[in-house]
């Protein structure tokens, strides 16, 4: 018997998945974001797959992806989930505690994912 239960310490999604529509890259790039831009703010995302994220206080790293390539964000608390098991899916919600500078997120975006799913040429 093996588990189909996944454990992560990133969430990565795409827009349709429930990435926030705020976090644009061309706007961080000019007046990077800041955490108070947030403040009060909580985000839903569904996930397929059954999976279990670090839960608040743990920091869980926020990934957009995007055509399968991994935008690095910042960081996380998830605030409640919940696994279909019928369905296969996870569902959550989340709050941003922390949004990287643009020269960090290139760093994060290159040297923190798999080969071939940097955001950012080297």
């Amino acid at each position: 018997m093996g588990s189909y239960i996944e454990f992560n310490d990133t969430l990565q999604i795409s827009d349709n998945q429930g990435f926030p529509k705020i976090l644009k890259l061309r706007t961080h790039l000019k007046k990077p974001f800041t955490v108070s831009d947030f403040k009060g703010k909580i985000f839903s995302f569904v996930k397929p797959g059954m999976r279990i994220f670090h839960p608040a206080p743990n920091r869980v790293f926020l990934v957009n992806n995007i055509k399968g390539k991994w935008l690095y964000w910042g960081h996380v608390l998830i605030i409640e989930q919940t696994i279909d098991a019928k369905r296969k899916i996870t569902k959550g919600k989340f709050i941003i505690t922390k949004i990287y500078l643009p020269s960090h997120q290139r760093s994060m975006s290159i040297n923190e994912t798999n080969k071939g799913k940097e955001f950012f040429k080297n």
